[in-house]
């Protein structure tokens, strides 16, 4: 069935709900972001709700978390409140799906493509949110009002989309807002999305194309979202076109955006191109609370070292840390993180020291003590937010080094990685990184100074430990 909204409603968005019951580029110039990196000079600090609430989170639950944030975090620069993938299905994952992992928001479509589910979406093919779940989004109010809460806060709204345009206005073939083209004009049938089912891509090449994500960015800057994450970008297929489309539209709406684009593995290939692009692109795969994916991300990490510069940040993902998968969704139990302690010390210090964007994905609401003190610690953010010269220095099969360099004092950070499996004492002879003299020695984590030293610095850590000092030459 199809149900609309009042005619009033209609003319300016309206609901359609159907159920059972929805290479590298030589010359970057004309796509060249044109934001002024100044307003993303430090890497991105927040909070995305995919970690913990998957798909299903209700306008109640994030208005909860903003408050958590604005109340307790937003002082340590935690600015950033993003809702994940699929906001615009009334219960997304509701059905038995064998053929993906439990709660998997997939639709279901007839043998004509006719989409078998609710999908709430206007007139120009543009998804809105579900107001069962965002009620405040009731007559076409959209995710504004939402956006003007976390703004009266101090904070900045984000949300999730996926490329492309829904199979739902490709099926009704939806005029592209502005234009003589429609959805069936712009929509690749044969370019989808290999872990959700909801869109087509859009061919770049096609009249309209450029047009129909212009409509979706002055969308979403007229509800006043400061932060868009883009799935199904660049893995495994590097989608150029779209990425560029996107950000023409970023610079054509009239608001500033973060674009982060997931999800990887980014190419190394094509970081010109997305440093030109985007503020933010992930370079792993979805990353989890396993010590095989944080051992990868050293690797991860030290090769996009070179490319971190303001305004353009390598993501090694969400820190999953706090309690996890509420329900049993998205991945595994519903648990706190499994790293250990020491483990999280390595996460958040190899994060901070390559100056990952930071963004939690833990239900704020439960915060243990121990990871609140990490979270709040002001010396280390402070590495993150401003240092630079980040890069890893040495590594062999128990012991991996960073150093980085606080400008205005010309300070040194310096992070230590047991990586081994077992507790033991980890060192680094200053010397090899050309750091003679003395140095007054602060621990960052502890916040306490320890002495000075001189050639040799060593810690006992335990097994997957870190430790993070701030070197002061005398």
């Amino acid at each position: 069935m199809i149900r609309l909204l009042s005619l009033f409603t209609v003319i300016v968005t309206f609901v359609i709900l159907t159920g059972c019951n929805n290479g590298n580029s030589k010359d970057f110039s004309s796509h060249a972001k044109s934001a002024d990196a100044t307003l993303f000079a430090r890497p991105m600090m927040g909070w995305n709700s995919f970690d913990a609430f998957d798909s299903r989170i209700t306008e109640e639950e994030f208005r909860e978390i903003v408050d958590y944030m604005a109340d307790s975090l937003l002082q340590y620069g935690w600015e950033y409140a993003v809702i994940d993938y699929i906001w615009w299905h009334p219960s997304p994952g509701d059905w038995p799906n064998p053929e993906k992992r439990f709660g998997h928001p997939n639709i279901r479509y007839d043998s004509e493509g006719k989409p078998l589910d609710p999908t709430t979406i206007d007139e120009y093919g543009r998804l809105l949110p579900a107001v069962e779940r965002f009620p405040s989004a009731a007559g076409g109010k959209g995710f504004a009002p939402l956006a003007e809460y976390v703004h009266s806060k101090g904070m900045k709204f984000g949300i999730h989309i996926m490329r492309g345009i829904h199979r739902y206005a490709w099926y009704y073939d939806l005029p592209v807002k502005g234009t003589g083209s429609s959805a069936r004009n712009i929509a690749e049938q044969l370019d989808t999305c290999g872990w959700c089912n909801h869109m087509y891509g859009v061919d770049s090449s096609r009249t309209g194309a450029q047009e129909y994500y212009n409509s979706l960015f002055e969308l979403y800057a007229s509800w006043g979202v400061d932060f868009i994450k883009a799935d199904d970008m660049m893995y495994p297929v590097y989608h150029q076109g779209e990425i560029e489309m996107i950000r023409k539209a970023i610079d054509n709406c009239g608001r500033p955006m973060v674009l982060s684009l997931s999800c990887g593995d980014a190419p190394l290939s094509k970081a010109e191109h997305l440093a030109e692009n985007a503020e933010m692109w992930r370079i792993s795969a979805d990353f989890w609370d396993e010590w095989r994916d944080l051992r990868r991300s050293f690797d991860l990490l030290a090769a996009w070292s070179p490319y971190i510069k303001p305004g353009s940040w390598p993501d090694a993902d969400m820190l999953p840390v706090g309690l996890l998968s509420l329900g049993g969704r998205p991945h595994g139990e519903e648990r706190f993180s499994k790293f250990t302690l020491p483990e999280q010390y390595t996460l958040l210090s190899l994060w901070v020291i390559s100056r990952s964007p930071l963004m939690l994905g833990a239900d704020l609401r439960q915060v243990p003590p121990e990871l609140y003190k990490m979270l709040t610690n002001t010396e280390v953010i402070a590495i993150n937010a401003g240092s630079s010269g980040n890069r890893e220095v040495f590594r062999d099969e128990k012991t991996i080094v960073w150093l980085a360099e606080e400008p205005d004092s010309g300070d040194r950070y310096l992070a230590l990685f047991n990586i081994s499996d077992e507790a033991g004492t980890v060192g680094f002879d200053l010397t090899a990184a050309e750091m003679e003299g003395k140095y007054a020695v602060r621990d960052l984590w502890k916040r306490v100074d320890t002495g000075e030293v001189s050639d040799i610095i060593e810690v006992p850590l335990e097994a997957h430990g870190a430790a993070l000092f701030r070197l002061k030459e005398k």
